[in-house]
């Protein structure tokens, strides 16, 4: 707005200044008289000459010394001027004002080019300063980024190995198009990469324009529409042909389900803008008019809503899939992040990667961040194992609320409750080794267990998830078997929700029960109308229903039993992994394993406990307990999450 102002200022300093030069020119350098000193000095004989133009004369006279000036006066309506002039032998000269053709428009027009002016800047200022000012809100908001601007090359990007090799194609066309074209060949028009959020698509898009080296136009979905009609159509069309005249090029369109999603999917019918938006994509992609050396790269976390007609050969004929890394490729990720990290002698990447599945690109990155924060917390010159270790619990787990008060009633509760989780999944058999459990208020939970797999999971088995099932309700039957029934709390509420919904979905959707069969049954599927998710329920009879439910009913009651056989049958250590907790708050997987063999556990420099200065993070972190890489159990407060 500041440059806008300013060059608003600057144009009407000009246009004055114009105006005075105009006005001096016509003019020049006169002086002004009165009608009765001009007739004093014709009578003296002192007025050489006098231009009559209209009702203003304008002359020369001299002085008593003998100097010429200008001179210029109003004249009345006297007849007897003329005549007076000519008896005193004054040069008389009749003429009319010619003025400028220029400074009769800028005079007259001024006010009306000045609103105009006034219009366009507020309209540019409603349209975000985009290309063209107001009437160019149409033109695309696409930002080149050229091959020496902030470049990106697969050195840059780690843990995807399989689409990096899928984009190799792409570039080596770029490089040189007759390898391919010399064999009839074309490439592909549009790449599609598709990919859960955070796992690196719109790094990979820069970085396949920067191994290219060709230019690299960078936009939105979300761009393309605005509340005028016809807007996200003229600046598709304006997109493209940028791209043309920068050709070969690529064009990288994130979140393109923000204008690529199904038509017809309410009563828009083809006159809805996003439609129209959408029709004009197709159409530059692959219309009457050949694109070459063009090439459409989209990202989008959510294929399931695109338009058949963008997925069909010839448009987005190619699907790249960038998943989530496994080990190698997060050792590779935390490499990546930890150039620029100062790192202690004890720090093992391959340990931290194997800690961590299921993380994304920015989860690791993410977690790089927090370690070098706590490393500057202690004021430390280099970033430990330890560091790492607390910022993958936050990740995970959420932050520590220290200052939260807990009575000792529910700390003890919260001990056995958490001690529960653990014990039941220890003896559990095919369940995920135990990583960490702790009595420590962490994001909503006032405790939280959790489990790690030895290695990357692609699969559950259903003893997998019967083990789940019954070290979700190790807490609560812990609970009933220490304080009795009628104490039990809220806080299981969250296990109850996270075992119902693993057992309807062995029921419904993987095949589980021996009842149904090997059938899905799906209640309730969403679908968009008119911009909203509207509910449809799927036929299913009352009877099956009814045996959908007691299926569930089965897995949780044959779960919950088998908690409680094996709490009872391990009490004593129930109570030793209860007591750990309460002495040190939080025990590795390790360390509970040495209390049940009944060995000692010694910690010279406890850096779990954080200090109380550093009890001011409020970050809120939800726990993501539907990830299948790894499983977090919480005693909660009651409340939903």
């Amino acid at each position: 707005m500041s440059k806008n102002l300013l060059l608003w200022v600057v144009i009407g300093m000009t246009m004055m200044s114009i105006f005075n030069m105009f006005s001096g020119s016509m003019n020049g350098k006169t002086e002004p008289m009165s009608y009765t000193a001009f007739v004093e000095k014709v009578d003296q004989g002192l007025v050489d000459d006098v231009t009559i133009q209209d009702k203003q004369a304008v002359g020369h006279y001299r002085d008593m010394a003998g100097n010429i000036t200008r001179f210029e006066l109003e004249l009345p309506n006297d007849p007897t001027l003329v005549q007076r002039l000519i008896d005193a032998k004054v040069e008389v000269q009749a003429s009319h004002r010619e003025e400028s053709l220029f400074l009769t428009i800028l005079i007259s027009w001024f006010p009306m080019l000045l609103l105009i002016g006034v219009w366009i800047f507020f309209m540019r200022q409603m349209q975000g300063g985009g290309k063209g000012g107001a009437m160019g809100f149409g033109k695309s908001k696409a930002k080149l980024l050229t091959e020496h601007s902030d470049r990106k090359t697969f050195d840059d990007v780690a843990g995807c190995d399989e689409a990096k090799q899928e984009v190799t194609e792409v570039i080596e066309f770029l490089r040189d198009p007759s390898k391919f074209t010399r064999l009839g060949g074309k490439i592909p028009k549009g790449i599609l990469l598709v990919g859960p959020p955070g796992t690196g698509k719109t790094l990979l898009g820069r970085a396949i324009a920067g191994e290219a080296e060709v230019p690299f136009y960078s936009i939105s979905g979300s761009d393309f529409v605005e509340m005028f009609v016809g807007v996200g159509a003229s600046r598709v069309r304006d997109m493209f042909e940028q791209a043309k005249k920068n050709a070969p090029c690529i064009i990288f369109v994130d979140e393109i389900d923000a204008m690529g999603r199904h038509r017809g999917a309410g009563l828009g019918g083809g006159n809805d803008e996003r439609e129209q938006t959408l029709n004009q994509l197709l159409v530059e992609m692959d219309g009457f008019e050949a694109n070459e050396g063009v090439i459409l790269v989209a990202a989008t976390n959510r294929p399931d809503v695109l338009d058949p007609a963008l997925l069909r050969p010839g448009r987005f004929d190619r699907q790249v899939t960038v998943g989530n890394p496994d080990m190698p490729g997060r050792v590779a990720i935390l490499k990546v992040h930890m150039k620029k990290v100062p790192l202690s002698s004890d720090v093992d990447v391959k340990a931290l990667a194997r800690g961590t599945p299921g993380f994304s690109g920015a989860d690791l990155a993410n977690l790089v961040n927090e370690a070098a924060l706590s490393a500057a917390r202690y004021n430390r010159d280099k970033v430990t194992n330890q560091d790492f270790e607390e910022a993958k619990d936050k990740v995970m787990m959420g932050a520590e609320r220290r200052s939260m008060i807990m009575t000792e009633e529910e700390k003890a509760l919260t001990a056995y409750h958490e001690a529960g989780h653990a014990l039941v999944g220890i003896h559990s058999p095919k369940h995920d080794p135990l990583h960490k459990v702790t009595i420590i208020p962490r994001g909503r939970a006032l405790g939280v267990t959790m489990n790690l797999p030895e290695r990357d999971r692609l699969s559950q088995s259903r003893i997998e998830l019967e083990s789940r099932l019954a070290s979700l309700f190790g807490g609560r039957m812990a609970e009933e078997l220490v304080f009795g029934k009628e104490n039990i709390t809220t806080g299981a509420g969250h296990d109850i929700q996270q075992a119902t919904k693993i057992a309807k979905a062995m029921v419904t959707e993987y095949g589980f029960s021996d009842r149904l069969g090997r059938l899905r049954f799906s209640e309730n599927e969403e679908e968009v109308f008119l911009g909203r998710s509207v509910t449809q329920s799927k036929h299913v009879s009352d009877a099956t229903s009814r045996i959908i439910d007691e299926e569930v009913r089965a897995f949780v009651d044959i779960a919950e039993e088998k908690a409680r056989f094996i709490l009872t049958e391990h009490r004593d250590e129930l109570e030793i992994i209860a007591q750990g907790l309460l002495e040190y708050e939080t025990l590795s997987g390790k360390e509970v394993t040495a209390l049940l063999k009944g060995e000692k556990i010694s910690r010279k420099d406890d850096l779990n406990k954080m200090p109380k200065a550093d009890v001011d993070d409020d970050s809120s972190v939800v726990m993501d307990d539907d990830k299948e890489d790894h499983q977090v159990s919480d005693k909660g407060t009651g409340q939903e999450s």
